[in-house]
């Protein structure tokens, strides 16, 4: 099977800050902008067998400005829908929830627009696209290119693992960076994490 490669979308206003910023369409920030522009010398000449972008609009334009145009929406490649903490900062939450982890503590519901996940709701998710990569490289050759969010994309990263979901804390990923998933020797690993092309 061909690797995978993650592809965090590039800096928004609200990724700048801290903010969670789950299912609210933030743009990319004029440095965001650039950021996705940068990566396009990683995915010239290459032929991936899959390409997917989250429905959000931040990825979907990280991945036409890095040379991914046309790429097919998969809505289960959205962020983490982070509910009532949509919008605020970790440390905005200490202050009245010192010991919160979004890792462990998933998030508690906000308003319908925002009911809020658990860290294994976002790992079923996980699982889904994982399954749907499984099967595109194991009909073509080539490699799958997924353009999401860095919490998602830290909980795949977990689950491609073999590990739980709450172990994506343990993958911190920047924006407008990618991530390598491949195999040794048939066991899962990561080839490459936050890289980004050479200037």
């Amino acid at each position: 099977m061909g690797d995978v490669l993650l592809v965090r979308h590039g800096e928004t206003a609200w990724s700048a800050t801290g903010r969670h910023t789950g299912l609210t369409d933030v743009p990319l920030a004029p440095r965001g902008v650039e950021e996705a522009i940068s990566l396009a010398p990683y995915f010239s000449g290459l032929s991936p067998a899959l390409v997917l972008t989250s429905p959000l609009s931040r990825a979907r334009s990280t991945a036409r400005l890095a040379g991914l145009p046309d790429a097919p929406v998969d809505p289960d490649l959205h962020e983490w829908d982070y509910g009532a903490y949509e919008g605020i900062t970790t440390a905005e939450i200490h202050r009245t929830r010192p010991d919160w982890t979004l890792w462990d503590d998933g998030v508690p519901p906000g308003d319908a627009e925002h009911p809020g996940e658990m860290p294994e709701q976002v790992g079923a998710r996980a699982d889904r696209v994982l399954k749907r990569v499984a099967d595109a490289l194991a009909d073509r050759p080539g490699d799958a290119v997924l353009v999401a969010h860095g919490h998602f994309l830290r909980v795949l990263t977990a689950r491609y693992l073999r590990l739980p979901p709450s172990d994506g804390r343990l993958f911190l990923l920047q924006t407008g960076t990618v991530g390598r998933l491949s195999t040794e020797h048939g066991e899962p690993v990561i080839a490459g994490w936050n890289t980004r092309p050479l200037p």
